[in-house]
């Protein structure tokens, strides 16, 4: 999510790298977080190849900010 919400936009094969993850781990958490809506998949074709992108949704941001002010708490405790 922190990648999301940083960029506008980022593809598939950009997340992967960036996180180091298999195809199939970074598309289960990615639909994961398609389900609950936290981001948008826009799927087309650059030069006849597919190529597929997220976005950060509104609510997803407003996820993010949440999770971050919980570990924010967590830290502050030890």
């Amino acid at each position: 999510m922190s990648a999301l919400s940083v960029n506008e936009s980022i593809t598939f094969n950009e997340l992967k790298e960036l996180l180091g993850v298999t195809d199939g781990n970074l598309a289960s958490h990615i639909k994961s977080l398609e389900k609950v809506a936290y981001i948008l998949v826009r799927k087309q074709f650059i030069e006849r190849k597919p190529n597929t992108s997220y976005a950060i949704t509104t609510a997803g941001t407003e996820a993010f900010k949440k999770h971050i002010i919980a570990l924010e708490k967590l830290i502050k405790l030890t």
